[in-house]
């Protein structure tokens, strides 16, 4: 809806497996961001102006969700695979004219970007994964405090219809839940959340929506276990909120190390972490979006190559003293 985003174009873009509803604006080297659950993309809306300023921007729906369209699963969930909905994005960006981009992913949007960092990694100059866990490492250490958290993981991937009969019978009292409003009336404003629940109500939505934890629970898990020993080879940032489920259940850096996703190179590598949860239950007081998302964007920018020895005698002191701290390589 470019009401939310103004200055923006819409477009549909049909892939191979699904038709992708975005919006795209901005002006500068292109960036991809990809919303969680339950949201649309929607969830960028008020760092997008900020972010437009420095990047094109191309923020969709991921298939199943929003006003993108939601495909039979097929065999085990395979159409709503991260690997099929990292392709939708590969295959966007092809459309749109970008042969190289940068990527932010929250929730699910991480997720998607995680396959797409292994699955396209020709394509993809930087990326930032908000507030994940590899999804893999997640069901392996799950303990009581991280099933209570994520209780929906479990919810909807039952099979048989359950979910989704449920839901549907409760669409928006689920939503209010998922998204914080039930506690906290303002966390959304009334317009926000009315758009929202025109996309999540319909009965295809929750169904897809469903499909895609599915696959999260199955396929997803066998290809992350054949790709266990890749390494992701361009720079990753990693950002988390500090009380968010994720983010205060595990030690961020020391769980991507150990999973061996981290860059090659160490110099490429970059955390932050947020006082607040991330936008998962989107707040115009959350913390990346009113503060650290446009700062964590300035680390997917490429960095100015090294000076030479000669030129860095010629700079004022602090420069000199920056790149002399700076590692070589």
């Amino acid at each position: 809806m470019t009401g939310f985003f103004p200055g923006f174009e819409h477009r549909r873009i049909a892939t191979s497996g699904a038709d992708i509803n975005l919006v795209t604006g901005g002006s500068g080297p292109p960036l991809l961001l990809l919303h969680g659950y339950p949201q649309t993309h929607l969830l960028w809306r008020k760092i997008a102006p900020r972010l437009a300023e420095q990047f094109t921007l191309v923020i969709p729906d991921l298939r199943g969700y929003g006003d993108s369209s939601k495909p039979p699963p097929g065999p085990d969930q395979i159409a709503y695979s991260k690997r099929a909905l990292a392709q939708d994005q590969a295959q966007t960006m092809s459309a749109l004219g970008f042969d190289r981009f940068m990527v932010a992913g929250h929730d699910r949007g991480a997720r998607v970007t995680h396959r797409l960092v292994r699955d396209h990694a020709e394509r993809v100059e930087r990326a930032a994964l908000l507030d994940i866990v590899p999804t893999l490492y997640r069901f392996e250490t799950i303990d009581d405090k991280a099933a209570r958290g994520s209780f929906h993981w479990f919810f909807l991937i039952q099979p048989g219809g359950l979910p989704e009969r449920l839901i549907g019978a409760e669409a928006e009292f689920f939503l209010r839940h998922m998204l914080g409003v039930a506690r906290n009336p303002d966390r959304l404003e009334p317009e926000v959340f009315a758009e929202y629940l025109r996309c999540f109500a319909n009965p295809e939505t929750i169904r897809a929506t469903c499909d895609e934890y599915r696959a999260g629970a199955g396929i997803d898990l066998e290809h992350d276990r054949a790709d266990r020993a890749r390494k992701i080879t361009m720079p990753l940032l990693v950002l988390w909120g500090r009380s968010s489920g994720q983010g205060s259940g595990y030690d961020m850096l020391a769980v991507w190390r150990e999973t061996r996703t981290m860059c090659a190179a160490r110099r490429s590598t970059a955390a932050i972490s947020c006082p607040r949860t991330p936008p998962t239950r989107p707040t115009s007081r959350c913390a990346i979006s009113s503060r650290a998302m446009p700062e964590a964007a300035q680390a997917l920018i490429p960095p100015a190559p090294r000076p030479c020895a000669a030129r860095r005698r010629m700079l004022p002191p602090p420069e000199r003293e920056f790149w002399a701290r700076r590692r070589i390589g």
